[in-house]
């Protein structure tokens, strides 16, 4: 089992997330962290910008829904760009009028019955059936909404799955990890160097007991390392992308100890190829993997 696309990675149930935990294994697939991390969404606002967040603040809020500011005053954000926190189509971008507090409202579809909402937005930059890139701006923040109720600026954000509302309102993640309910600052890391940053640490795809030893880069398309175990002398090699994530796309990872037939585990995967483990007790191996248009192949070494 692999992560065959954008709707198969998982590393926990996503109420239990603060940090990526070990994936000795492959995730879960359609997991609703697996489906969360596959789109690998990213803060609704420009690369580097610092927001606070808050789910407590307004008496509106039923469950994960979280209003976000950055200035001191009550008008300072108004105007400031929104942009979508993963790639998808944009399916409803209207003013609400009197139907809800939302007024002028994004809501993006990402696929697998997920979508997230903007609201209050100052103005809109996208229409019905657009499709829309992670970063791209979508609108601005604002203080729209039904007639008779007078907000400050801010930008309300929620992802939902599925349409049983509002238990179908989500936890946000950002970056691969769940936001600090109730409130927290972040720093956003959308469009940082040209896309998304990969939730998966090495020893977490390896495992309790493994500690990176080697790695080799892969151009910019990922980073393929060789790990660990001293107490059972097993050896583990993961590749690591650094583009195109959470899509699937070709990525490989293999080991090899000497005297001994090439382990491989190769295909279209969303986050990594591997893990890929073998015991190596005071002997040579071979090991190395590819992402994108680069490969790594190590000599014989690593011998004791």
């Amino acid at each position: 089992m692999k992560l065959y696309g954008a709707m198969a990675a998982a590393l926990v149930l996503i109420a239990g997330l603060g940090a990526a935990s070990p994936a000795a294994a492959d995730p879960v697939p359609e997991s609703e962290e697996a489906q969360i991390l596959a789109t690998n969404f990213q803060l609704p606002f420009p690369c580097g910008q610092t927001w606070t967040g808050n789910s407590s603040a307004s008496s509106a809020h039923r469950s994960y829904e979280i209003d976000f500011n950055r200035g001191s005053t009550a008008d300072a954000d108004k105007g400031d760009t929104v942009v979508a926190a993963a790639a998808g189509t944009v399916v409803i971008s209207s003013h609400q009028g009197s139907t809800n507090g939302f007024g002028n409202l994004v809501k993006i579809d990402h696929g697998g019955g997920w979508a997230t909402y903007y609201a209050h937005l100052d103005t809109r930059t996208v229409s019905v059936g657009q499709s829309v890139s992670q970063g791209q701006k979508i609108g601005t923040v604002g203080n729209t909404s039904k007639p008779g109720n007078n907000i400050s600026p801010h930008l309300h954000y929620e992802v939902r799955l599925g349409d049983n509302y509002p238990s179908n309102i989500q936890r946000a993640v950002f970056n691969g990890v769940t936001f600090g309910y109730p409130q927290q600052t972040l720093t956003s890391q959308n469009g940082c160097s040209g896309g998304s940053t990969n939730p998966y640490k090495p020893e977490q795809v390896c495992g309790s007991g493994f500690k990176v030893i080697d790695s080799a880069k892969l151009g910019t398309d990922g980073t393929v390392y060789l790990l660990y175990n001293s107490s059972n002398a097993n050896n583990c090699v993961v590749t690591l992308k650094a583009k195109n994530i959470g899509k699937a796309t070709a990525v490989s990872a293999y080991l090899e100890v000497q005297g001994k037939s090439r382990k491989t585990d190769s295909g279209n995967f969303s986050y990594y190829a591997g893990p890929v483990k073998a015991a190596a007790p005071s002997t040579c191996v071979k090991w190395g993997g590819k992402a994108g248009s680069s490969t790594y192949d190590s000599p014989w070494e690593h011998c004791s």
